[in-house]
Parts: structure tokens; sequence; C-alpha cells
């Protein structure tokens, strides 16, 4: 991890297209403004970190759909 300092109205660059910059800072809080392309996602980590969560649960649902799925198609065959 690249730990850097940075006041306020001073910014870094990533990669050429992207601008973070210090807008703020107040009691324990940085505000920041990002300039990046349009096709860039940029989401708060915790809001990342949920849908990663909720993406591993729909798998898991999924594979647990899928499981009933081949029980219950096995057991019509041995009913016929």
């Amino acid at each position: 991890m690249l730990n850097l300092t940075r006041k306020v109205n001073e910014a870094i660059i990533i990669n050429d297209n992207i601008i973070i910059e210090v807008l703020e800072t107040r009691e324990s809080k940085v505000k920041l403004g990002l300039i990046a392309p349009k096709n860039i996602k940029i989401l708060r980590k915790e809001v990342y970190d949920e849908i990663i969560k909720s993406n591993k649960s729909s798998i898991k649902n999924e594979s647990e759909i899928a499981t009933l799925k081949n029980l219950l198609s096995k057991e019509s065959i041995q009913e016929s």
C-alpha cells in the first residue's frame, strides 16, 4: 500500500486519467473529490464489500437451487 500525505487542494493522479483531490479536512474526516472516466466504477469500500457479499450469497443460493433441481429430477425419473 502506498501511503501519501496531502494538504487541502493537493491531489494525486492515477494512470494519467484519475485525479483524487483533498477538498476539505474537518475533525477526523477528509472530503475527497474524484475525477475519472465514466467507465470507471467508483464505490465506497463498504458498498463494494456489501455487493461482494451479496454476490457470494447469490452464487451459494444458485448452487443450492441447482442441487435441489437435480434431486427433484432424479426423484421424478425414479417414480416413472
